[in-house]
């Protein structure tokens, strides 16, 4: 039986998961957020940061079905390098793994229209404003479970405004959307975006989206954005982003 152990060189994973755009990846190998753990010998890797699971290098077994400790979380998002490691991971959890489509978008910084961004960003019903998250928000944020993974992989404040950049909009203490950064890595963050459910379908998400890539691009920051159904995959569309692929990823309760 292979042994699993965390990697503390986190560079070291970089050749495994090589031409793998995927800034969360990214985030785990630069040491910055997540973590990356391998089999002895180290021929295959799992990086994992918040709900997300990556697999690259040889298909193993043991390594899909490692949890590690701190993993307190019952649903995982897990991606495959290819098709044998799809397989395999739908083979071991069986009626836990519902296989699904996600949407991936090219990583271009110069297709944003800035001009467009602005006047989607200013358009905010009555009454409604558009802040960056600051403490108190963050605080707001984390107490409610609709808009708690806007600044969830942070441990507190102080890493979020280290690393961390998000707006709200909202009417005084009562938070109705938010963009913020679901992870953080060398030059860019990966974008989170939530929006109540009695606030839906109002533009709200549009606004706040088009405010977070505008103080991204104001940083020198990259807002990679990565759709998880069509309708977030329409909006990133709709704020610029060029269409890249389709992949399979497997969705686990009950993890």
């Amino acid at each position: 039986m292979l042994m699993i152990y965390e990697m503390t060189q986190t560079s070291k994973a970089a050749a495994l998961f090589e031409g793998w755009e995927e800034t969360m990846i990214l985030s785990c190998i630069q040491g910055i957020m997540g973590r990356i753990y391998t089999t002895d010998p180290p021929v295959s890797a799992m990086a994992v940061l918040g709900d997300f699971a990556f697999f690259a290098g040889r298909v193993s077994r043991e390594l899909i079905s490692f949890k590690p400790k701190d993993c307190t979380q019952d649903f995982m998002i897990m991606v495959g390098q290819n098709e044998e490691w799809n397989n395999t991971i739908v083979e071991h959890y069986g009626t836990k793994a519902t296989v699904v489509s996600r949407y991936a978008f090219q990583k271009k910084p110069d297709v944003f229209d800035r001009k467009k961004l602005m006047h989607a960003a200013s358009s905010l019903p009555d009454r409604l404003e558009s802040d960056l998250i600051d403490e108190q928000i963050f605080h707001l944020c984390k107490a409610n479970r609709w808009s708690a993974d806007l600044v969830s992989q942070f441990k507190d404040y102080e890493e979020y405004r280290r690393l961390g950049l998000g707006v709200v909009i909202h009417k005084g203490p009562e938070i109705y959307c938010g963009a913020s950064s679901y992870s953080r890595y060398h030059g860019g963050i990966e974008v989170e975006i939530d929006t109540r459910e009695d606030h839906r379908r109002q533009g709200l998400a549009y606004a706040c989206g088009a405010r977070l890539i505008l103080e991204c691009l104001k940083r020198n920051l990259y807002p990679s954005w990565d759709a998880q159904n069509p309708w977030s995959a329409a909006l990133a569309h709709k704020l610029g982003y060029h269409y890249s692929h389709t992949y399979p990823a497997v969705e686990i309760h009950g993890y």
